[in-house]
This record gives C-alpha cells, sequence and structure tokens, in this order.
C-alpha cells in the first residue's frame, strides 16, 4: 500500500503548481499560433513544445537551478560543462549549444547559404539603410537602463528590434541567459506580425507621393562580385570588430558555399539538413528556458512592451534615413525600402513590395527592398557584437 502512495505522490499531477499548470497553458497557445495562424512555425512550434517539456513537474529535462551560477568561479556553487553533462538533463545538454554560441552560428551559415547578397552589391547605399533599422535596437537599450535594467538585460532586451531571432538568442545567452525565453518568443513573435507591425508606421512616415516612387533596375552583379564580397566583409567585419565575428563569419561561409559554385553538396546540407537539424535543438532548449520562475513576472511583460518598441523604432529609422537619402540624391529613393533594412528576411521586403503596389500598382520594389534586407542581417550582427563588445 506504501509503495501505491508513494507512487501517486510522485506523480507530476501530485506536484504541479498554479504556475506550472498556467506556463503548460501558454506553451498550449504558442503551439496554436505556430499551427493553426503559422506564426513562425519552424521555430515557435519547437520553441513551445520545449516550455512544455520543461515545466512537467519532476521530469528534470531542463534544471534552470544548474544554470545559476555555470562558469562563475567566483562562486561556491560554481557549475562547468562536466557538472552539467554530469548531472543535468536532456535539454540541459542539448542547451550547452546555446550556451557555447552554436547553434546561432550554424543557423547563420544556412542563411548565408540561402542569402543572395546580388540586390546589396548592386545597391551599396542600401547598407545604409540596413544600418539605420537598427536604431531600435539602441533607442531600446537606453529606454531598458533607464527602467531599471542592468547594461547585460538591457543589450539583450534592445536587440529584439534587429527582427533577428538567431542574433536575439546569441546576445541573450552571453549577457542575460536568465531573459532568454521571453526574448526569443518576444523576436519569433514579432517576426511573425511583420505584415502587421511595419504598415502603419510605414504610411504615417511618409506621403503618398514617396510610396509612389518608381526606383529604377538594379544593375547586373557578377560572379566574381558575389564571391568576393562574403570574404571582404568577413575580413573587415573582424578586424573591425571581432566579437561579431561569429555570427557574421558563419553568415558569410554559407554564403561563400552558396556563390563560389564548387562545394553544392555543403551548400545544400547547410540550407537544409544542418539547418533543420540545428533548428530543432535551438527552439526545443529556448523553449525549455521558459520556467515558471523566470517567465511568470512583471519584468516578462515590460520586454514584450520594449521588444515591439524597438522593433518599430527599427523599422520607423531606416524609412527616414531614406528619405533623408532623397534631400541629397539626385536618384530618388523609396522610402518604403528603408523598413525592409530590419533583419526579418524576405518578409520585411515583401511587405515594402505590397505598400508600394497599394499607391502605384506597377511599382516594383521587391528587389530594391532585398538590399537593405539583407544589409539588416549583417547590420544586427555588427550592432550585437558591438554590445557584446561594450557591455560583455
Amino acid at each position: 500500500m506504501s509503495d501505491i502512495i508513494e507512487f501517486f505522490n510522485q506523480m507530476g499531477f501530485m506536484n504541479l503548481t498554479w504556475q506550472q499548470g498556467l506556463m503548460i497553458l501558454i506553451s498550449f497557445f504558442l503551439l496554436y499560433l505556430a499551427i493553426k495562424k503559422q506564426y513562425e512555425p519552424l521555430l515557435l512550434l519547437p520553441i513551445a513544445f520545449g516550455m512544455l517539456l520543461a515545466n512537467f513537474p519532476g521530469a528534470n529535462m531542463y534544471n534552470s537551478e544548474l544554470w545559476t551560477n555555470f562558469l562563475d568561479e567566483s562562486s561556491p556553487a560554481y557549475l562547468s560543462y562536466g557538472v552539467i553533462m554530469r548531472e543535468g538533463g536532456l535539454l540541459d545538454i542539448l542547451y550547452i549549444g546555446v550556451k557555447a554560441g552554436i547553434y546561432p552560428c550554424l543557423i547563420f551559415m544556412g542563411v548565408g547559404a540561402m542569402t543572395d547578397f546580388g540586390p546589396l552589391i548592386a545597391n551599396p547605399k542600401s547598407l545604409l539603410l540596413g544600418a539605420a533599422a537598427q536604431l531600435g535596437i539602441f533607442l531600446t537599450f537606453l529606454g531598458a537602463n533607464a527602467l531599471g535594467f542592468t547594461e547585460a538585460e538591457s543589450a539583450s532586451i534592445g536587440i529584439i528590434g534587429g527582427a533577428d531571432g538567431p542574433t536575439s538568442i546569441f546576445l541573450a545567452s552571453k549577457l542575460a541567459p536568465h531573459l532568454l525565453g521571453p526574448i526569443a518568443i518576444a523576436a519569433y513573435s514579432y517576426m511573425a506580425l511583420v505584415p502587421v507591425i511595419q504598415p502603419p508606421i510605414m504610411r504615417a512616415l511618409t506621403t503618398k507621393k514617396e510610396r509612389a516612387i518608381k526606383m529604377s533596375q538594379l544593375r547586373p552583379v557578377s560572379k566574381t562580385e558575389k564571391i568576393i564580397f562574403p570574404i571582404a566583409i568577413t575580413t573587415i567585419v573582424a578586424l573591425m570588430l571581432p566579437d561579431a565575428a561569429p555570427l557574421v563569419g558563419f553568415l558569410m561561409l554559407g554564403n561563400l558555399a552558396n556563390e563560389c559554385g564548387v562545394v553544392d553538396r555543403l551548400s545544400k546540407t547547410m540550407q537544409n539538413e544542418l539547418m533543420n537539424i540545428v533548428v530543432i535543438f535551438l527552439g526545443l532548449t529556448v523553449g525549455a528556458t521558459a520556467t515558471a520562475e523566470s517567465f511568470l513576472n512583471i519584468r516578462t511583460l515590460m520586454i514584450l512592451a520594449m521588444g515591439i518598441i524597438a522593433f518599430g523604432g527599427g523599422t520607423a529609422g531606416g524609412v527616414l534615413l531614406a528619405k533623408l537619402m532623397n534631400l541629397f540624391s539626385k536618384e530618388k529613393v523609396n522610402p518604403l525600402i528603408g523598413s525592409a533594412g530590419v533583419s526579418a528576411v524576405p518578409m520585411a521586403a515583401r511587405v515594402s513590395q505590397q505598400v508600394g503596389q497599394e499607391e502605384n500598382p506597377s511599382n516594383f520594389l521587391l528587389m530594391h527592398a532585398m538590399g537593405p534586407n539583407v544589409a539588416g542581417v549583417i547590420g544586427s550582427a555588427v550592432a550585437a557584437g558591438i554590445l557584446l563588445a561594450m557591455i560583455g
């Protein structure tokens, strides 16, 4: 009889707290958004399922207490990778890939293999628009710091404005791992809501005449230019900002593999099998960090609120710089392409195209918007490197 009682006492139902129950319901809601609404399903689904697994009492798949003093040699409870491997659960072990910065870099490699930098090479001014769209990151960093978050936490919150999930995860895992769950969920949720968030900001900052501006066709880009570009960007960024080298380097490695034409098998693996495997591991482990203790507090709501402000600030920064460029340029730029400077590829570029065609059905801005869009991928990685160098 005592064995039966002990068995029932060990059941998850008997040890489930209301906080864990609420987190399980939140994971159900995120699964609904991923499956029914198709909001970034490739990553939101494993994130939601990781959250579900981590909040089952007694499952011990992810143990947040193991990571509290991880690699903090000044702490009497110092833990190393060896202790995690020996005492951690399955998701603890997989989370090492996040903590060591492995998964985000591998995803960037896959993104690079799928990205065509031709529009950016053909119109180098696009790089400025991609840089301007990082404005939201630094404005939110200042705002979060003023609200009482530490500099490391503020930087991790601000990077949401880059609309780049892997970069957000990379920086948060380095500077504020206790906020990784809310930051990742906010980043991917807002990326999925690009078609909802951006158009009102774009229309508010531009006139009908500006939105109807037609741009001339981009020049052809040679294969040699496409091969030299990733090598040159990696060299320049790594020498100027070493902390950005992991993300930018792997992004450009993937792009070089695709453009050079001599390693097709490697390029296809980066784009497909490897990318898919890493996305599963990344999503599960990032979702696992969203435990009741780290997620159910007022700071999470503040992160969600500041995340959308960061995203809106990035959109506005790109549009406003495009308007400023028109004051000094003979060949006018449609300001709508500036909003694509956030790193949500290619969704943000498609939104620029859609809003532009509302004013002028014969206007085709997609390829022009892809320049700032891919520049935003580089820009968000560089912004993360700057924040890591300043604070980390």
